[in-house]
């Protein structure tokens, strides 16, 4: 969703340094430091039956919406003859990893305003394949029983809240948002960062014991479907208006690995498809990377309509 100040060019690196190192392997797509090259368009074009370059790394942020969208595009990638490495990162370092070639994409892009302030540093190093979903949303939420309807009114009643609004990972760029949002309504509350995890833990136990609450949230999301809420009006439109989710791909890819490059770029949804992967990551003992197989080999008329 999502650079937070204190993120420089240093830390995403080292955090997709770090892993990239637990998954054991290398980095890829551009020079290594000791100068070896990468592989020309011409060398990896002829490997693997003309697909190019077998290995495809994708670069995700830990959301239920991006391991889902994630998730489908490895399984899509590997009915082609991919070999997919999926590698979780802060938001800040899947713009760098994909931008300087250690990852070859990412489906996870909230543009043009969520993430933009990563966009704007690594655009020229990139290419945007355009939207594969289309129509989200962010802001604040509450469970529906809350009796205020507008982000203003938060003010009036901040001990309700606990004085708090509960949030996601710290670099995630709709925690940027919130905190103008802090600012600029003069909320007397308090942005507590956490993960998507944890943000869902807390709204789930105010739920069950009828508490207030007010989150940091999004559409597409599992939330929607299990509980009764409602977004608070943005009157000073600082969350924007509805954004798309875009696929980004490393300058050469294209090149490289011409068969990935098409699926990646064709590879477009509904918001009600991707809920239906994340309602069925939620299930007990669910494994998502099978729900998506699962998925793409139910929607094979979907999934095909990518490639062309």
């Amino acid at each position: 969703m999502k650079m937070n100040p204190r993120f420089g060019r240093i830390a995403p690196a080292l955090a997709l340094a770090a892993a990239l190192a637990v998954a054991g392997c290398s980095q890829s797509g551009a020079p290594s430091p000791q100068g070896t090259s990468a592989p020309t368009a011409a060398t990896s074009a002829t490997a693997a039956g003309g697909i190019g370059k077998k290995e495809i790394k994708l670069a995700y942020v830990e959301w239920s919406s991006c391991v889902a969208a994630t998730d489908v595009a490895r399984a899509a990638l590997e009915q082609k003859g991919y070999d997919v490495q999926t590698i979780s990162v802060s938001a800040a370092a899947m713009y760098a990893a994909v931008a300087d070639g250690d990852a070859d994409a990412t489906v996870c892009a909230w543009l043009p305003s969520t993430q933009a302030n990563y966009y704007t540093r690594t655009r020229d190093k990139l290419d945007n394949l355009g939207p594969n979903l289309v129509g989200t949303k962010l802001g604040l939420v509450v469970p529906d029983y809350v009796t205020i309807d507008s982000i203003p009114q938060l003010a009036d009643h901040a001990e309700q809240f606990q004085g708090r609004i509960v949030g996601i990972d710290p670099g995630a760029g709709e925690m940027g948002l919130t905190q103008q949002v802090v600012e600029q309504y003069q909320l007397p509350l308090k942005l507590i960062d956490g993960s998507g995890a944890t943000m869902t833990a807390a709204l789930k136990s105010a739920i069950d014991n009828h508490q207030w609450i007010v989150v940091t949230g999004w559409t597409p999301h599992w939330m929607w479907a299990r509980f009764k809420l409602k977004y608070l009006a943005d009157p000073k439109g600082i969350y924007g208006t509805a954004e798309d989710i875009d696929t980004l791909a490393r300058r050469g890819l294209k090149q490289d690995s011409p068969v990935a490059y098409a699926v990646l770029d064709g590879f477009h949804w509904t918001p009600e498809q991707m809920q239906q992967v994340m309602d069925a990551d939620r299930e007990p003992d669910a494994k998502p990377y099978d729900v998506a197989k699962q998925w793409v080999q139910q929607h094979a008329d979907v999934v095909a309509g990518w490639s062309h």
